[in-house]
């Protein structure tokens, strides 16, 4: 399958059941010794990891530096992936809509970290890898048995937070519909289960930068507008409020990293006043983002926390807002 299989060295360790560190050396050598990487010997790579049950700790490094290279580099211009690496990369790593391995999974966040831009698609088939470990007990994630079905790890935010970062790349790209709408299933999902509080602080900032961005405000680098902070350990009502107690830095905090389209041209240092300006000059939120909120949040069912701090925010940026949004924002204070 492919060139690399074709020559003499590789085609011996396809029969192999184990691939050692010496194996790894001689088939660097063969991938990377004429300086690229070509289609066919990333294919005769997966090839090996599909055969050899047995891998050296050299392999899972090696297999995601080549294969990244393939995607990442080898096509002009350098960094962008295209819509046909993305759709093969898809193809070769699902196995019924699910990455088969943590090494294909941990390739798959790689070249999304690596690349300067790439498919919206790739992000979203990424994160929804994360959703069927925490919501079905499915996929890579579960080897092992570590994550319990049903809630969302630590660890689990960490990589749902590296992957939206990803896929910012060296721009500033707002949450798109897709991706909002993954982290909105997957805290419908959760949230009767004891979720790590870091979950909370992501999918707010997350639902926050799609919706505000979506009603016109400059967005900030997704580092910048998913940055993890600690929570506040001590909330006091009487200076933090529940938005402070919900979300490290409070309102203001997140509030800070967005600039309305009026502020676009602004000299650097009005950043320092975006906070109180931004509440007063927010644009509207339209019918658009207002019946795509009433359809995810709240549903026949009370409001979970996390929902409240989103909205709160919501009502405090936006202070002109579709009609048919005020009876959600009325039941938050």
């Amino acid at each position: 399958m492919g060139e690399l299989i074709m020559s003499a060295p590789v085609a011996g360790l396809t029969s192999k059941s184990r691939i050692a560190a010496e194996d790894v050396a001689m088939l660097r050598h063969e991938v990377f010794g004429d300086g690229v990487v070509t289609r066919g010997e990333a294919e005769a790579l997966f090839a090996l990891d599909a055969t050899a049950k047995d891998k050296c700790q050299e392999w899972p490094p090696f297999f995601i530096e080549a294969v990244t290279d393939y995607i990442v580099h080898q096509e002009k211009p350098s960094g962008y992936i295209s819509q046909d690496n993305a759709d093969w990369l898809i193809r070769t790593i699902s196995r019924d809509g699910m990455v088969d391995s943590r090494t294909e999974l941990e390739l798959l966040v790689h070249v999304l970290e690596q690349a300067k831009s790439s498919p919206a698609q790739l992000c979203v088939y990424a994160l929804e890898q994360v959703a069927h470990a925490v919501i079905d007990g499915k996929g890579p994630l579960m080897l092992g048995g570590a994550l319990a079905p049903g809630l969302v790890a630590q660890a689990e935010v960490e990589l749902l937070r590296r992957i939206l970062h990803a896929h910012g790349g060296d721009g500033n790209i707002a949450i798109t519909r897709a991706e909002a709408e993954v982290l909105l299933k997957i805290n419908e999902r959760t949230a009767q289960g004891q979720n790590d509080p870091s979950w909370n602080e992501l999918f707010v900032k997350a639902i926050a930068n799609f919706v505000m961005c979506s009603a016109g405000y400059e967005a900030p680098t997704r580092d910048v507008a998913l940055r993890h902070d600690a929570f506040l350990e001590h909330a006091d009502p009487e200076i933090g409020g529940f938005f402070s107690r919900m979300i490290s830095g409070g309102l203001a905090g997140i509030m800070e990293a967005y600039r309305s389209p009026g502020d676009i041209e602004a000299e650097w240092e009005a950043k320092n006043r975006a906070a109180e300006a931004l509440a007063h000059r927010a644009e509207t939120i339209d019918a658009g983002e207002a019946g795509w909120l009433i359809e995810h949040i709240g549903v026949d069912r009370p409001l979970y926390e996390n929902e409240r701090a989103l909205l709160t925010l919501i009502k405090h940026a936006s202070p002109e807002i579709h009609p048919a949004l005020r009876p959600l924002l009325d039941k938050v204070a």
